[in-house]
């Protein structure tokens, strides 16, 4: 009976050291975090907070200052009294795929707090902040000519699984500059410009068409957003690129105008883009299950009265956003603790959740900590 109880607790320990052995091996290994093959990045330029995570505002929607098309159509779409229905009605996809199965962050209603690092809280030094890692005084203006720093998408285009794997389609002309076509060799597509190529889809060459059969409503150098998309789409389809990066427009565009009901239609259809790519990408086996997905915006914007502005002299202007989905994006919805992100440590997230480590000719903030635990 005493060798008997003996080998009983001698089993029992070895039972439970080999679990704690295993237990702890599995926990190593889930540190172990393999990076994603594939990226979609989406910019929403100047989207705000406020709308994404509250919904419409009733402030604004029912101010006819900033409704001059059928505002009751835009209320019956957009409106209701209960904000978690508010929100998802204008952006399902995020408050229903995202929130159950990425990350958002941003809601300052939480101390989940994004901010930018650059002091213009404006397009171009937003954008190149995000894409270089680095807030550079000297770039202050949206006419800056050719960005004399560093971008992550360059950078992974030195590498060999990336090269000529990178594309960008823009609705604002002024991303070739920021991006630095001419110096960085990324293919980016701009306002105007058709997709080139001896074997184009039928899908790209009525891409191409379409884009010159919409109005510039936005003047000289910006496209809508539906002739960005269309041509990505199409390019995604035929190409396979590794990275693609989607830059929409008309959200601040139709906010610069104080149209509000447009504003609201420009991130419905925006949030529709998202989820039409994340569908194709479930279906596609190039993609599936080894893609991540990104969007943030550029900039915030101000409030009340000046929610069709933004910049140094507009409180807000300086608040964002941070979205995630997708390969190894820890399934943690919508943050309700307190954080700090900056954008500038955008860049270093990209390189990071592909396996890199991004070096420049300038520094290099930090990562984004949370989107890369496991």
């Amino acid at each position: 009976m005493v060798f008997y109880l003996w080998k009983m607790k001698y089993t029992f320990s070895f039972l439970l050291i080999l679990s704690l052995l295993v237990t702890t091996q599995s926990s190593l290994f889930a540190q172990e975090k393999k990076p994603a093959d594939n990226l979609i990045i989406f910019v929403m330029d100047g989207y705000r907070w406020q709308e994404l995570f509250e919904g419409a505002d009733s402030a604004i929607l029912f101010n006819h200052r900033f409704n001059h098309t059928d505002s009751a159509w835009t209320v019956t779409k957009y409106w209701d009294s209960n904000m978690q229905t508010r929100r998802r009605k204008l952006m399902p996809f995020v408050w229903s795929t995202i929130a159950n199965e990425g990350q958002i962050h941003g809601n300052r209603n939480y101390g989940s707090l994004v901010n930018v690092k650059n002091t213009y809280w404006f397009s171009y030094p937003g954008r190149s902040e995000i894409f270089t890692g680095y807030f550079d005084s000297a770039v202050n203006s949206n006419e800056y000519p050719n960005n004399p720093n560093t971008n992550v998408l360059e950078f992974i285009n030195q590498q060999p699984t990336f090269h000529n794997k990178i594309d960008i389609f823009s609705s604002w002309d002024a991303v070739a500059r920021i991006m630095n076509r001419d110096r960085s060799g990324l293919h980016i597509n701009i306002y105007g410009e058709d997709v080139k190529g001896t074997s184009l889809t039928p899908l790209q060459q009525q891409a191409n068409l379409l884009q010159h059969m919409m109005p510039d409503i936005f003047g000289n150098g910006e496209r809508l957003d539906g002739a960005t998309y269309a041509l990505a789409k199409a390019y995604l389809l035929a190409n396979h690129p590794k990275i693609l990066y989607i830059d929409l427009g008309d959200t601040d565009d139709f906010a610069h105008a104080g149209e509000y009901g447009d504003y609201l239609d420009a991130a419905h259809y925006a949030d529709a883009m998202f989820k039409d790519i994340w569908d194709t990408i479930q279906n596609d086996p190039f993609y599936k299950g080894k893609t991540a997905m990104l969007i943030f915006p550029d900039h915030g914007r101000g409030t009340g009265p000046e929610w069709t502005d933004h910049g140094a002299k507009t409180p807000g202007s300086n608040e964002t956003y941070l979205m995630a989905l997708g390969a190894n994006i820890k399934p943690k919805g919508e943050i309700k603790e307190q954080e700090q992100i900056i954008e500038a440590q955008f860049a270093q997230t990209i390189a990071a959740m592909l396996g890199f480590t991004f070096t420049a000719n300038h520094p290099v903030a930090p990562p984004v900590a949370e989107i890369l635990k496991n």
